[in-house]
């Protein structure tokens, strides 16, 4: 099960297909879903979690908490909008796709893959861009 949850004036437009499209995307890594809590929320509300809970005095766009026991996937997303919005701008792409590239990123994350050295990011870059490919194909 996949939950969307809003703490800041942003809504997904269609939360079916997102949802079915991250629950193709777990499926295909191999895994299966006990519950994905997305929290989409602004810069103030992801920067308190970052401090209080991983000691990260910094802005950031996602924050994943990781519940998952062997290949059943359980965890809460966190996406900042605002954090969205400024990367789109600063990648020179749409809010759209950069948002897909987050929620993506996150389940990427509890499917075993890393992002801290430059071959974890390459990897995980190759994944984001292989399911941003199948969302379109929807």
């Amino acid at each position: 099960m996949i939950n969307f949850n809003y703490e800041t004036d942003f809504n997904l437009d269609s939360e079916e297909l997102i949802s079915k499209w991250v629950l193709e995307a777990i499926s295909n890594e191999g895994y299966r879903v006990e519950e994905i809590n997305y929290v989409f929320c602004d810069d103030d509300y992801l920067h308190k979690l970052n401090v209080e809970y991983l000691n990260h005095d910094t802005l950031t766009d996602i924050i994943s908490f990781d519940y998952s026991v062997g290949k059943t996937i359980a965890g809460d997303i966190f996406i900042s909008i605002d954090r969205v919005k400024d990367n789109a701008n600063e990648f020179s792409v749409t809010f759209d796709e950069e948002l897909k590239r987050v929620i993506i990123h996150g389940v990427l994350h509890y499917c075993g893959y890393k992002d801290k050295t430059d071959e974890e990011a390459k990897l995980m870059r190759s994944k984001e861009n292989f399911y941003l490919s199948r969302f379109k194909k929807n």
